[in-house]
């Protein structure tokens, strides 16, 4: 039987991590505002692990689809939040912060922006850290973006390309989260 939210929201403080994902993973399909406080305090002292980056993960995926802002609706927020989980060393933490951003269609400051173009700029074609960063950069300006964006258009992943085709149009993607 499935959680209840409050069921969830009480297991975000089980000792064991397992238990938090499982929690954090429930409260993302209820996607209800009212997880959004309790979620950011849970993710608030799991970050201090790095051994549980998949309960990171599904908590800050979580924050997004219960539309809690607060983390990243403000500009300096948003940068030092993306730049925190992008410098983590955790591709799936920089996945998700980079799928929030695209999720709630956020503008990075420039500063920022280049700091996330310079982390994807090593990586092959075929990673797909890409998605999440041309799937979100319909938004954001700039020269070095929208050749990031031809780059991507152009290249040999299918997903890739449309959300970049897309951005370089300046419409946004409608993209289903997993």
């Amino acid at each position: 039987m499935a959680l209840t939210l409050d069921e969830a929201v009480e297991q975000l403080g089980h000792r064991l991590s397992p238990k938090r994902r499982s929690a954090a993973t429930r409260l993302r399909r209820l996607a209800d505002p009212v997880a959004g406080p309790p979620l950011l305090d849970a993710l608030e002292r799991e970050v201090r692990d790095p051994r549980t980056w998949e309960t990171q993960y599904q908590m800050v995926m979580a924050l997004g689809m219960c539309g809690h802002r607060p983390r990243l609706s403000a500009p300096e927020a948003t940068a030092d939040s993306l730049r925190w989980c992008l410098d983590s060393g955790t591709p799936m933490l920089a996945d998700g912060a980079l799928r929030a951003v695209a999720m709630q269609r956020l503008r990075p400051d420039t500063t920022t922006i280049d700091h996330v173009l310079d982390l994807l700029g090593p990586l092959g074609p075929h990673d797909g850290l890409r998605f999440w960063a041309a799937a979100a950069a319909a938004g954001w300006p700039g020269p070095r973006v929208q050749e990031f964006l031809r780059d991507c258009a152009a290249g040999p992943r299918t997903d890739v390309a449309s959300a970049a085709a897309s951005s370089l149009r300046g419409k946004y993607q409608t993209c289903t989260p997993l």
